[in-house]
């Protein structure tokens, strides 16, 4: 039972001057299902709110008054000290405990005899969530470094009032690094433990976190990898965030906040922890330290718009690029690796700053400044300029006005524009309010096209506004006002400010607002509703089946589709065109996922799932694709189906896949009526027949053993060789611009899974490095899978081309001089140009075991099968003289996978449908 002497958890709280945030923290205490918590409240004073719930509930309330002004941590100490819990919990006012937090914490602690317990807390970063992704108790530190390294333990934390006593004295230390640190064994448990966290201010909070770092790192003096880790996510979580920060504070909060916080940070930024960030990062970081308020504005600007140039940048006579002349011989400015040498000058994204902005007689004067760095105007071209002026919201209506002062100076360009917005630009009044202008400096006649960045102070509200003539009359608005957005670009509003428009928009609002509006907007919301429920898959599915399905055939009408619309491309395209070469007369559609670009003029469209895509299908003679249409669509009874297939099988395939095992019997149904769909199965080898037809349970009768279409062109590729040679390379070299000096290598992984959202897949292989080593005689080809997209860093121009995007990946076959994969379909096709084969697999052992496979690759491939990254350029430096090695292992590779793939698969296909169709 639960007395004043003994408690199963205190929670201490700090009081301060938000009354109400102590109400919710305590109320929050109160509420409690661990029903032996009290909440200790620390006063530097007579504190009403305080004295006022102790006096509600004495049982489980007390107040520690401090008698004196004292730092919040000593409070906090007096606070700790005052405790009776078997453990203790710090919440600050505002903060509210999750009802079962206690429970929870408390719990764990005694299942697992804890001396600290750590939950999660709300709003917390990426990697406090992956810290508490799951329970799990800790006894070494180097297990979980982030509950020190880190400000892991801010909140959402409870330690046993034991341990207490052996906290290390550290100034202004964490209290949780110091409690991490004195704790034997750390429990932590993946339940929300507090929510209300007040939101954080870098700026303002950075000089106490600067405090608590120092203290943190004497804690951990003699641990070099814990402090160096302290150091490095002190940057990352603190200064970096501060840096961006400095983007919205005006011209005399920025000097001051840089003054303040540079002698904050003295000694606390290591040349190693600066040295390790990102370009862009470290060289904010550094002016911060340096206390250049206005060179760390631009880099806040260059860290939310990634790729601008926000500096003057200048190259050194070893070919670095620096981030101004200022700074040429200091190697923490360096940025090279952006690539920007690399660009031309109407490529790159640059900064253009407002410097002055008012209104003059009838016109808006704007001044401004372009950033123009490398020097890249220095031989004087032909500057014209003008100001664009859009509405937003796409809608199509521009005013173009000359500027007619653009001249180059100190090394950027500076221009002077006047807008007549009063007389030039006349809105409706309505749907067009905010108007964005953004410069177009011409170059030599090449345009470049500017945001505008501006400061609120240099955009003065009352000394910029312009009266404004809508077509709807000015009592729809009467005045532009020139303002600065939230992401600090200069705009123009169309606003009502004299009393005859503020009345009539009063009365719009109203309208569409109040009464008027509540009758219309059922109505309204009923009609979307139905047109919604029209188009939804559900309804398109039922009129697909019950009426669609049964119209009548329509002679020679094929539907075409690839990769399930994402593509013109593969075996369905060697199939639509051999039918075009022979003339046949059949009609042929192609569905497209997203975007019609790439596929054939001569061909009807459809766009997947929409109506046109369903009338075609059911009326079809034949369905051709490489992948599967649509599983709920069920084939017409006239229709015959040609399943071309994407690819051998290395994996598992259908029912024979792990996951396929643990379905329950409607999805086993689902798919087994969709491969049943299926009335001819392309196959180019026995081992097609071995995996694939028996994976997806597909009898003999239905295989059709001629190869893969798409395969036609590496035949005849192979073959021409053996008569010609490799020279002249395909159109396709010249429109990439590869020379015939150099060595083609395609790279084309795997499909590894659908990243999470917001983030790019990762190429297991580094192309800069592969750039920096072979980029005077190699040329790489970056394809990443259809279901993938990837990033690709900034090389020299030639080296690195991202190929993704290209319809056919037979042409990059064809045009290739080597092929790096890992375990991708894509080997059982390239082996049949007997070229260079490599596996880049550094996983190869990890996806076996996750996915299953049907052979041992190592053990059968058609090339080197290699792990990390060194060792593939050096197979790649030595793979000339290597690769006879390989030669007699890569022919049998092909023989094997690749037997029916004699260049008449197109040919056999198109006998197919012409049979039928005749």
């Amino acid at each position: 039972m639960t007395t004043p002497e003994a408690y199963d958890m205190s929670c201490v709280v700090v009081c301060g001057t938000d009354a109400a945030g102590l109400r919710a923290t305590v109320r929050s205490v109160l509420e409690q299902t661990l029903a032996g918590t009290e909440a200790v409240l620390v006063t530097a004073g007579a504190d009403d709110t305080a004295a006022s719930l102790a006096a509600a509930d004495p049982q489980r309330i007390r107040v520690v008054h401090a008698g004196a002004e004292s730092p919040a941590c000593v409070l906090r100490d007096l606070g700790l000290a005052a405790a009776r819990g078997r453990y203790v919990l710090v919440a600050a006012p505002g903060e509210r405990l999750e009802r079962h937090a206690c429970r929870n914490l408390f719990e764990a602690g005694r299942r697992t005899d804890a001396d600290l317990v750590a939950g999660r807390r709300d709003g917390a970063p990426a990697w406090h969530k992956e810290l508490h992704a799951r329970s799990r108790v800790v006894e070494d530190l180097a297990d979980a470094p982030e509950l020190v390294t880190r400000d892991s333990l801010s909140g959402g934390f409870c330690v046993r009032r034991g341990v207490l006593g052996a906290l290390p004295d550290a100034g202004r230390a964490l209290f949780g690094v110091r409690a991490a640190l004195a704790a034997r064994r750390i429990a932590l448990v993946p339940n929300l433990i507090t929510t209300g966290c007040a939101p954080a201010d870098p700026v303002r909070d950075l000089p106490r976190a600067a405090g608590a770092q120092r203290d943190t790192l004497e804690l951990l003096d003699g641990d070099d990898v814990l402090r160096a880790a302290r150091e490095s996510a002190f940057l990352t979580d603190h200064v970096i965030p501060c840096v961006r920060a400095f983007l919205p504070l005006g011209p005399d909060d920025r000097r001051e906040a840089a003054d303040t916080l540079a002698g904050s940070l003295d000694g606390l930024v290591t040349p190693e922890a600066l040295g390790a960030l990102p370009p862009v990062e470290r060289i904010g970081v550094r002016l911060l330290t340096d206390g250049d308020a206005d060179g760390v504005r631009a880099a806040a600007y260059a860290l939310a718009r990634p790729g601008t140039v926000v500096s003057p940048l200048v190259m050194t006579g070893e070919g670095r690029v620096r981030w101004s002349a200022e700074h040429a011989d200091d190697d923490m400015f360096d940025v090279t690796e952006l690539g920007y040498q690399y660009r031309e000058f109407t490529d790159l994204r640059l900064l253009n700053r407002v410097t002055h902005c008012l209104r003059q007689g009838a016109v808006l004067v704007v001044e401004g400044r372009l950033v123009v760095p490398l020097g890249l105007l220095d031989e004087r071209p032909a500057l014209a300029a003008r100001l664009d002026l859009s509405v937003r919201g796409g809608r199509a209506h521009t005013l173009s006005v000359p500027v007619r002062d653009v001249r180059q100076e100190g090394g950027g360009v500076v221009w002077r524009a006047e807008l007549p917005l009063t007389g030039a630009l006349r809105p409706r009044g309505i749907g067009d309010r905010v108007w964005d202008p953004r410069l177009v400096l011409t170059v030599d006649g090449v345009p470049v096209t500017t945001d505008l960045l501006a400061d609120k102070a240099a955009v003065p509200t009352r000394a910029t506004a312009l009266p404004a003539r809508p077509l709807l009359t000015r009592l729809t608005a009467d005045t532009w006002q020139p303002y600065v957005t939230a992401k600090h670009h200069l705009a123009v509003c169309l606003l009502p400010r004299r009393r005859a428009a503020r009345t009539a928009q009063a009365l719009a609002h109203y309208v569409t607002h109040f009464r008027p509006a509540r009758k219309l907007k059922p109505v309204l919301r009923t009609l979307r509703k139905k047109r919604e429920a029209l188009h939804s898959p559900r309804v398109k599915l039922r009129v697909y089946r019950r009426i669609l399905s049964r119209l009548p055939v329509s002679k020679g009408l094929v539907v075409f589709e690839s990769h399930m619309g994402k593509c013109y491309g593969d075996s369905p395209r060697a199939v639509h065109e051999e039918l075009l070469a022979r003339g046949a007369g059949v009609r042929c559609v192609w569905s497209y996922a997203t975007s019609p670009a790439g596929f054939p003029e001569g061909a009807r469209l459809v766009r997947r799932w929409s109506w046109p895509y369903l009338w075609a299908l059911a009326r079809a003679e034949w369905w051709v694709d490489n992948q599967g249409f649509p599983h709920a669509l069920d084939k017409p009874r006239h229709t015959t189906y040609l399943q071309t297939w994407h690819g051998s099988a290395y994996k598992r395939m259908g029912f024979d896949e792990a996951r396929h095992r643990t379905m329950n019997a409607p999805e086993r149904e689902r798919l087994r009526r969709a491969v049943g769909r299926f009335d001819h199965f392309m196959v180019r080898s026995e081992h097609d027949v071995r995996t694939l037809a028996r994976a997806y349970r597909i009898p003999e009768e239905r295989l059709l053993r001629a190869g893969y279409p798409r395969n036609d062109r590496l035949v005849e590729a192979l073959r021409r060789d053996e008569r010609e040679g490799r020279f002249p390379r395909p159109p396709l070299a010249t429109e990439l611009g590869i020379p015939d000096h150099r060595t083609v290598v395609l790279y084309a992984p795997t499909f590894r899974g659908v990243p999470k959202k917001g983030q790019i897949a990762q190429l297991p292989l580094d192309v800069k490095e592969f750039a920096q080593r072979f980029g005077d005689t190699h040329v790489l080809l970056v394809r990443a899978h259809y279901m993938e997209a990837a990033s690709l860093p900034v090389t020299p121009p030639g080296t690195v081309v991202d190929v993704s995007g290209h319809h056919d990946v037979s042409e990059l076959l064809v045009l290739a001089d080597v092929l790096i994969t890992d375990y991708s379909s894509i080997m059982f096709d390239y082996a049949l140009l007997d070229r260079p084969l490599v596996h880049f697999a550094p996983d190869l052992d990890a996806y076996t075991a996750d996915r299953g496979t049907y052979f041992d690759l190592r053990e059968r491939a058609g090339g080197p099968v290699i792990e990390t990254q060194e060792e593939l350029l050096r197979t790649l430096g030595g793979l000339k003289k290597a690769d006879g090695e390989w030669q007699a292992a890569r022919r049998a590779f092909a023989a094997e996978f690749g037997s029916y793939d004699d260049g008449g698969a197109a040919r056999a296909a198109a006998d197919l449908i012409l049979g039928k169709k005749g």
